[in-house]
Formats: C-alpha cells, structure tokens, sequence
C-alpha cells in the first residue's frame, strides 16, 4: 500500500490587482494567490490542494503548510483513508503547532490546504471526483469523516447518523437530478468596487444572458455611490428584455424566491461589506440601501463577532434583510455559535478556510440540523473549483435540498486548473464527472512556472516587475 513520502509546496500569485478583480470596501488591493501543496507517495498516487490568499503573507502560509504536511511522512495512505476524521484529529494534534491558533489563522487554512490535499489523493485513489467519494459513503462513514471536538452542544454524532439515515434512500433521486440540471450558482463579477459604472452594467447584462437569476455587488465604501450602482444592478437584473431568449420571468413568490426580495423577473440581488462596519453602522447603512432590495448583507461587521451578527439580523429582519457570513469564520465552532445565536439566515462555509473537507462536512451537519441554507463563498483562485463538491455533498447527502441554496461564481483563473468548474446555459454549475480529477484543484505545471513568487516567469519579466 502507497506511503506519503514527501510533498511540493508553491507559493503562486496571480496579479488581479492591476484589474481592479477582487476589490471590495476592506480589500483594496487584491493579487489573487495559492499556498498550492502536491503529497507524494512511493507510487503514482498524489494529493493536491491549496489555500487562498490574496498576495502578501502567501509565503508564510506555505512554511506553515510544510510543518503541518511533515506530519503524514511514512504513513500509509489507506490507514488514513480508513478514518479521515481520526486523521484530521492527528494533523491538529501536534501542540507546538496547535498553539499558534489554536485551531485559526494561518496555521489554521494551512491545515485546510494538507487536509484538502490528503481528501483529494482518497478521491483519486478511488477513482471518482471528490464530491461522489462522500456521497457514496454509508451514513456511519460520513459521520467518522467529520470533525467532533467541541461541537456536541450542537449536534452529536447520534443526531448527525439519524438525520442522514433519514434521507439516504432518496440519494440516488437527487444525484441524478443535479446531473440533469446542475447546482444552482450566482455571480459577483460584475460586483466589485473597483469596477466603472459602464463595466458594472456590461457584465450584469451578460450574467444576465448566461442564466444567472442571482447577483451580488460589493457595499461600503460609500451609501449614495452603492445605492446608484445597486439601481444600475436592479434596472437590468428586473428588465425582461435582457432575459435569455424563450426565458421567462420566475415567479418571485414561489417557495424557492419567497423571502429574498426577488423582482419581477425573479431575481435576487445580495450585497456584501466585507466586515467594514461596526455593528450601530451596520445597521444604519444598510437600512438606507433597503431601496435596492437586498436578500442579505453578508460580512456586515467583525467575522468572529458572534452577538454583533446577532444584533444587525434582529434590527434588519423587519425592513426584510437578511444577514450572512462564514467567509472568514475561522472553525467550526464560531459557526456553532452564529447558528446556536440564530446570527445568521445563510452559513457561508470556506473550503479552506475552515480546515478541509471534515471540518466542512461537520458545518453542514450542523446547518442542516438548524434548517440554515448553506451558500458557500467561492471566488478568488481555485475556490470555485472546491466548492462545487462541497455543495454536492450538502445537497444529496446531508441536507437533501438545494432549492433556496445558491453557489457563489467568479469567473477568474479557471484556466490555471487542469479540470475547471463550469457553468451550463442555465447559470448552474456543472458537476464534476472526471474520475481522475479527485477534488478538482491541481494546476496546470505551466501556470505554477509561470506564476510562481518570486521566481516564476512573469515575476521575473519587465511586466511582472512593473506590477
């Protein structure tokens, strides 16, 4: 049986700065960047993964992903596949690494990337895409996939093994409809801040045309330029003339709209603030953008501020806004505790923020016991590709729907990956089929030369220096 025997580490940065892609009211200056890892074992078997960044501090999280990698030499990779969440247990449990987080920060998503890495090489390993590896696990080997310290005032194991016994004989149903008719997607493209008011159209109108029915810009910089710009977004998202040919306008009160300030087409806009406010100004910024009709506003203050989330959602729910986050929650429990505070009407998981694929799958077990709709946040490099899986393991094996979910795209970088995420006619993402493509993330050997900090092609060119 195959060994780890030793792992690759690049530090690849991307330079979406000089586009303005990625900008928001907190991030101003954003170069799109992977803590990229490749496990390697004494036979063709490998691992890839990565964590996100956006520029500086890249290198840092690859030392660290280093340290935490150096803990799966010489195992063997079936003994790890036999018990992931027993495996994620030992990759926290070296204390002098612990004691950098615990269990946040750097040390924190450099574990996600190795874990993210190890989740990918089971899935090749067995020939099948991430997302099917997990579903196809009985509901006893779900629940030892996950990650259980600290979170049984939530939900137990016991709890966790009813809820998915509950829906296992109607996996196969879902499979085959999302197959047929994809994983519903939204865009922010045409969303951020740095972008003109003409290019905020342009790009609205061609989300428009490729069969988005959600949008979402970025808020906070300043309350008049985001009103105008979210009435640019509103005056083209409700317009049925910009609808696909033979697309009719969805019906904003059926049960899958109902709630999120659809117009009359059916579309939804959400806005995000990117953690700018404190919590008094939260509440009064986004009430006077109530003209635009916001679903939520996601990130509206501190990511870790518990109570605070608590509070904006109380003042807003009667002027019919909801609240979001997860992006930047960084464990498992401070979900625990946005659900447990009812903080939050939409859990917006990270796929390596949080620290891999168990760690994930414990906050969908416990959003799916709450009855939150997970919309996970994606974008940046590589997100997309990650995330597709996740919502796949949700819908068809955890919590059974998709109907209200919608899943965060950003068309950048797709093409550094060797099997990209795509997205069909309807504005739904495509689920991943390749058998070899594990988890979806390996880059393509060119993009790293080419990318690579500081050394790699377009580093090193009068191009790369200028920027």
């Amino acid at each position: 049986m195959p060994q780890v025997t030793g792992f690759e580490v690049h530090d690849v940065r991307f330079p979406t700065s000089l586009t303005g892609d990625g900008t928001d009211a907190m991030n101003t200056d954003c170069d799109y960047s992977s803590a990229y890892i490749t496990l390697l074992t004494d036979s063709e078997l490998v691992g890839h993964g990565m964590t996100f960044t956006i520029g500086r501090g890249n290198d840092i999280v690859c030392m660290a992903i280093r340290e935490v990698a150096n803990r799966l030499i010489g195992k063997d990779t079936e003994e790890l596949f036999a018990d992931m969440g027993k495996t994620w247990e030992f990759m926290m449990s070296d204390p002098q690494l612990r004691w950098i987080g615990p269990e946040k920060g750097v040390i924190h998503i450099a574990t996600g990337a190795v874990n993210n890495a190890l989740w990918d090489m089971y899935a090749r390993s067995r020939q099948k895409p991430l997302w099917k590896l997990v579903v196809d696990f009985s509901p006893e080997e779900l629940v030892r996939s996950a990650a259980w310290r600290y979170i049984s005032d939530a939900i137990t194991k016991e709890e966790a093994l009813d809820m998915l016994k509950k829906i296992e004989s109607t996996k196969a149903e879902r499979e085959a409809k999302v197959r047929e008719i994809g994983y519903p997607a939204y865009v922010t493209s045409a969303g951020w801040l740095g972008y003109s008011d003409e290019k905020v159209a342009r790009l609205t109108k061609e989300a428009v045309a490729m069969g988005f029915n959600h949008f979402k810009m970025k808020v906070g910089a300043d309350q008049a330029n985001d009103l105008r710009r979210g009435k640019i977004i509103r005056s083209i998202i409700d317009d049925p003339q910009y609808l696909p040919a033979g697309t009719h306008p969805r019906d904003p009160n059926s049960e899958d709209l109902k709630g999120k300030n659809a117009g009359p087409t059916g579309s939804v806009l959400m806005i995000d603030a990117n953690q700018v406010w404190d919590v008094p100004q939260a509440i009064e910024y986004v009430k006077g953008l109530e003209e635009i009709k916001p679903w939520f506003i996601e990130e509206p203050t501190a990511p870790d501020d518990v109570l605070g989330h608590a509070a904006i959602r109380k003042a807003l729910k009667p002027h019919g806004i909801g609240v979001a986050t997860g992006e930047h929650a960084h464990n498992r429990m401070v979900f625990k505790q946005l659900l447990q505070a009812e903080a939050i009407d939409v859990c917006q998981i990270d796929s390596c923020r949080l620290a891999g694929v168990s760690e994930v799958i414990s906050v969908l077990l416990m959003s799916a016991k709450f009855g939150v709709p997970v919309c996970p946040h994606a974008g940046g490099v590589g997100l997309c590709e990650y995330v597709i899986h996740l919502s796949l393991i949700d819908y068809i094996a955890i919590s059974g729907t998709m109907e209200r979910n919608v899943l965060e795209f950003v068309d950048h970088l797709h093409e550094h990956f060797i099997t990209p995420c795509s997205i069909n006619s309807k504005g739904r993402y495509n689920v991943p089929t390749n058998p070899l493509e594990g988890y979806s993330i390996e880059m393509f050997q060119t993009s790293i030369a080419e990318y690579e900090w500081p050394n790699g092609s377009y580093w090193l060119s009068a191009k790369g220096k200028k920027a």
